[in-house]
């Protein structure tokens, strides 16, 4: 027996429905390609701008940390002649090359350039590291480190009469930035009394420890520990 033949009409009906789907294929692949030709006109768009962007914002970081490096430079310049009282200046030169910054550090004197670690017999160096550690304390995670310093022989190349005077700008550096300040120094404890919120002075003992005495700087007498530590 011979396979009966499709209608005409429902050959028909088959042919102009694959019509339509094809049609409604295509319609799907003209609206995608317009919307990566838009995606695509709109990247163009970014790229031509990228440069300057990028240009912008590193100038914008320079910009940024010139002011930073500015109040450092005032900042330890006002510290440099309260504790001293010379006319000593701070100077502090970035250069920016590869995307990286450094600093150059110096001091001057009446328009004259200094070497900062031997200024002052050393003390000029004593007060700028102070200032240096103080800013870099400011610029940690408050979340993962704690505002404590410690200053240990800070004062090793001061004069006995400008110790109080570095002890007092500390005080009132970490009083106003919330540190917690620890300094540890062989000079007579009576430089510290009256910036210091406590003073401790820690001497050997005749046994194996060290004793140790605090003193009270609102009646100027000295309570020793007859623990030894």
């Amino acid at each position: 027996m011979m396979p009966e033949r499709e209608a005409p009409t429902d050959l028909l009906t088959e042919v102009r429905g694959r019509i339509e789907r094809l049609q409604g294929k295509r319609d799907e692949l003209v609206s995608q390609q317009h919307d990566l030709d838009f995606r695509l006109n709109s990247i163009d768009s970014y790229l031509a701008i990228a440069d300057s962007v990028t240009d912008a914002l590193e100038q914008l970081s320079n910009d940024v940390f010139q002011r930073e490096l500015s109040v450092i430079e005032s900042t330890l310049t006002k510290a440099l002649q309260e504790v001293l009282d010379q006319p000593v200046v701070f100077k502090a030169t970035a250069s920016f090359k590869r995307d990286a910054a450094s600093v150059e550090f110096s001091i001057e004197r009446d328009g004259n350039p200094e070497d900062i670690m031997r200024g002052q017999g050393g003390s000029v160096a004593n007060v700028v590291s102070v200032g240096l550690r103080m800013f870099a304390i400011t610029t940690l995670d408050e979340r993962r480190h704690r505002k404590f310093l410690v200053l240990d022989e800070q004062d090793c190349w001061l004069h006995p009469d400008l110790v109080p005077r570095l002890v007092r700008i500390v005080h009132e550096a970490g009083t106003a930035l919330g540190f917690q300040v620890l300094m540890i120094s062989h000079h007579d404890v009576s430089n510290f009394l009256r910036h210091a919120d406590r003073v401790y002075q820690l001497t050997p003992d005749r046994g194996d420890g060290v004793g140790l005495e605090l003193v009270q700087n609102d009646t100027d007498v000295m309570v020793t520990d007859s623990n030894p530590v």
